[in-house]
């Protein structure tokens, strides 16, 4: 007897261990759902960019598509038309003029006889240099038809570079990712280690159609 007195004592102990061991383990969970971060917000729309005045060459959805691409700290800005050639002429010199005064960075776009539209995104105006200038934050882009964007690889500091007769992005083997002549009408794509870029015209020469810079502020 005194053994089953045993059993029946002790068995409510067990019971209460069994319980308190279960609500531990009920505690330690609630603990861990506590603990677990919660998921991400979803992202928020994208700032619309405000143009001063409608592009010839870009559409809604490729402002829309680009801006997506450029760098956070821009986001908000407002983008100006400093050059065009439908209005200042198809000279590289007037892009410069027509740069003097902005230090912002500038959204080169343009559509060439084809009628495909590519450029580049500098963190600097377009200026005169002896040697290539830039920060990571520049690319190469293209709509064919869907937007393709090409980042800075790290592989070299090529960015951009401006000669009298000549507008330069990104190098590498002799070759240009983008350049321009001095009319801002002939012009070339390449394949290059800044970007590792694809050709951005349908061939790699190619003529302008038109031409815009956009200076963001």
């Amino acid at each position: 007897m005194k053994g089953l007195r045993w059993r029946y004592t002790r068995l409510p102990s067990q019971v209460e261990d069994t319980l308190s061991g279960e609500e531990g383990e009920e505690g330690e969970e609630e603990e861990e759902k506590e603990a677990a971060p919660a998921p991400a917000p979803a992202p928020e729309d994208p700032v619309e960019p405000q143009l001063a005045e409608a592009s010839q060459v870009l559409g809604a959805s490729e402002i829309r598509q680009l801006s997506l691409h450029l760098p956070p700290r821009v986001t908000g800005y407002s983008w100006s038309l400093a050059f065009c050639t439908a209005r200042d002429g198809f000279s590289l010199q007037s892009l410069y003029r027509q740069m003097e005064g902005h230090s912002g960075p500038v959204l080169l776009v343009l559509k060439d006889q084809d009628g495909q539209i590519f450029g580049a995104f500098s963190s600097s105006a377009f200026r005169l240099s002896k040697g290539f200038y830039g920060t990571g934050e520049t690319f190469l882009f293209c709509f064919s038809p869907q937007l393709k964007v090409f980042k800075w690889t790290g592989s070299n500091s090529f960015f951009v570079k401006g000669d009298l007769d000549s507008l330069m992005m990104g190098s590498g083997s002799g070759q240009f990712g983008l350049w321009l002549d001095g009319d801002l009408y002939h012009g070339g794509s390449h394949p290059c280690a800044t970007f590792n870029n694809e050709v951005l015209a349908r061939q790699e020469q190619f003529c302008v159609k038109e031409l815009e810079a956009w200076v963001l502020s």
